[in-house]
C-alpha cells in the first residue's frame, strides 16, 4: 500500500512540476527582445489591442515623454480620472500617437494630486471611439504603459461611445 501511494504521489508531483514548467527560451512580453535581436513591439503580445500600429513600441516611446502634470481640489476618483483625461496629451510632444480604424489615439501619462495615470483619448477631445476599447486599454495597460494597472478604468463620454479613458498605474 505504501509503495503505491508513493508511486502515486511521485506522478502526481512530476506532472505538477512540469505543467508549471514553461521554455525559458521562449520569453514573451515587454522588455524581452525578439528574434535577431530586435525589440519585441506592442503588436507581438497577442491580444494587446486592435488600434495599435504593428511597428510601434508603446512603452519605450512613452517613458521618454515626461507626465503632464496636474493638481485639482477633487477627491473622488472619478472626477481626478476626468481631471487626467482633460489633461492628457494630445500631440506627438506630449503623448503617443496609436492609429485606430474609427479615430486616431494619443497615450499619455498624468500626474494627477501625485497619482500617475495612463490616458488615452481622442486628439481633440470631442471624438468618440467605442468604450470596448477603453475595456481593452485597461485590461492591457502593462503592456501600453510599463506599469500595472491601480484601479478601475474610467472614461469621459456616454454610455456606448466615450472621447478617453483613464486608469490609475503602479510603477513601483
Amino acid at each position: 500500500m505504501l509503495a503505491a501511494m508513493k508511486k502515486i504521489l511521485f506522478s502526481t508531483m512530476t506532472v505538477l512540476a512540469l505543467a508549471a514548467c514553461e521554455d525559458p527560451y521562449d520569453r514573451e512580453g515587454v522588455g524581452f527582445t525578439g528574434i535577431d535581436g530586435e525589440p519585441r513591439t506592442i503588436s507581438d503580445v497577442q491580444g494587446a489591442a486592435a488600434f495599435l500600429p504593428p511597428a510601434t513600441n508603446v512603452p519605450a516611446e512613452l517613458a521618454v515623454l515626461p507626465p503632464v502634470v496636474v493638481t485639482t481640489d477633487q477627491t473622488e476618483a472619478e472626477k481626478v480620472a476626468r481631471v487626467a483625461i482633460d489633461n492628457g496629451g494630445s500631440s506627438d510632444t506630449n503623448a503617443v500617437p496609436v492609429t485606430g480604424a474609427e479615430t486616431n489615439m494619443y497615450l499619455s501619462t498624468v500626474n494627477v494630486n501625485g497619482t500617475l495615470f495612463g490616458v488615452l483619448r481622442t486628439a481633440s477631445n470631442g471624438g468618440k471611439v467605442d468604450n470596448s476599447i477603453g475595456a481593452s486599454f485597461g485590461r492591457n495597460a502593462e503592456q501600453f504603459t510599463g506599469c500595472l494597472p491601480a484601479g478601475d478604468v474610467y472614461r469621459k463620454g456616454s454610455s456606448s461611445k466615450s472621447s478617453g479613458f483613464a486608469v490609475a498605474l503602479d510603477c513601483r
